[in-house]
């Protein structure tokens, strides 16, 4: 029994990463069904969020912080909707605060996940193509300003490249300054946004649902410019 206790216990530790990286998968898949799937009608009415979240009392504010969490991790779940929902419940300032902190947390979780159990744990999680360029493209320059201009720049999935840079030669200190300021502009126009949905200002919703959106394009179309010209100006794409 014991020679059999310890054969498991060394297969175990040679496959640790596929274990962890599988578990790691399920529970994503149970998160995603839970909280988006089975409860997206929730997350997409402010009202009724609104309701869930105040109703934790004086802890209203770390419930939010974690499902901010919980957003960034399973970076399926689209973050848009609870950036304004912060907004919305917790007003501009005080709710971008509050996402940002969430954010930020659950940004610092996911690169020691992908940093300790690195590449096979995101390479399950993220297409091999999108791992390939990401780095690449981490390569060219300074990386402090890739990773800035990164999560700077509107339309790019900045939750799956958060696992992409804990695989890649980035520090922790460079990553948590650079993706945190990039992240700031957006947090907060998004919780501004969602603020003014509350006042129920049609006016200031029109100007910045437009600007954000000509942004967004912009971001999803010439930012893939601006990157592809990067790749071959250093001749890596």
């Amino acid at each position: 029994m014991k020679r059999i206790w310890n054969f498991i216990m060394v297969k175990g530790s040679k496959h640790k990463q596929h274990i962890i990286a599988l578990a790691a998968l399920l529970f994503f898949i149970y998160i995603g069904y839970e909280y988006y799937f089975k409860f997206s009608y929730i997350l997409m009415n402010p009202n009724i969020l609104k309701e869930v979240v105040l109703s934790y009392g004086n802890f209203s504010i770390l419930v939010f912080i974690l499902m901010q969490i919980l957003q960034v991790v399973a970076f399926f779940i689209p973050g848009e909707f609870i950036q304004v929902a912060g907004g919305y419940i917790f007003g501009a300032y005080l709710g971008g605060i509050i996402s940002l902190v969430g954010i930020t947390l659950g940004s610092l979780m996911v690169y020691f996940i992908a940093n300790n159990y690195g590449k096979p744990f995101v390479d399950k999680l993220i297409l091999k193509k999108e791992v390939k360029f990401f780095k690449k493209i981490l390569e060219v320059g300074s990386k402090k300003v890739v990773i800035f201009m990164f999560y700077l720049i509107p339309g790019i999935p900045k939750d799956a490249l958060t696992y992409i840079c804990g695989v890649s030669n980035i520090s922790l200190k460079d990553f948590f300054i650079y993706s945190t300021i990039g992240r700031i502009p957006c947090i907060f126009i998004s919780s501004y946004f969602g603020e003014k949905i509350y006042a129920k200002d049609l006016t200031s919703l029109i100007i910045i649902g437009i600007i954000m959106s000509i942004l967004f394009v912009l971001g999803i179309f010439k930012g893939n410019i601006i990157i592809k010209n990067m790749v071959r100006k250093r001749k890596i794409y």
